[in-house]
């Protein structure tokens, strides 16, 4: 018996992927504007859930309310670099 070939095996897991994300774009372009709209809100719910349940863990709590707090910090804090300009999503000309 011959080890598997792990070049074809890279090839075959970049085929996939670039199946899975060609299927992922075309049923993209099938969604109606509202069909999008609750997607959106959908992965900004479990998005905003991970960040809950992370802050839980970092400070050590079951409580939502404490969790909850915590994600606001981090929320202020990211707000206060923005203000201060403290980041740039542009890249400075030389």
């Amino acid at each position: 018996m011959h080890p598997p070939d792990p070049d074809l095996a890279a090839a075959e897991l970049k085929a996939m992927q670039d199946s899975i994300y060609r299927e992922k774009i075309l049923r993209a372009r099938r969604q109606t504007t509202e069909e999008r709209l609750a997607d959106v809100f959908e992965l900004s719910n479990h998005q905003f859930g991970m960040m809950l349940g992370g802050a839980m863990h970092r400070i050590g709590t079951s409580d939502e309310d404490k969790g909850w707090a915590e994600v606001g910090r981090w929320m202020s804090r990211l707000d206060r670099v923005r203000e201060h300009r403290w980041y740039v999503t542009e890249k400075i000309a030389s």
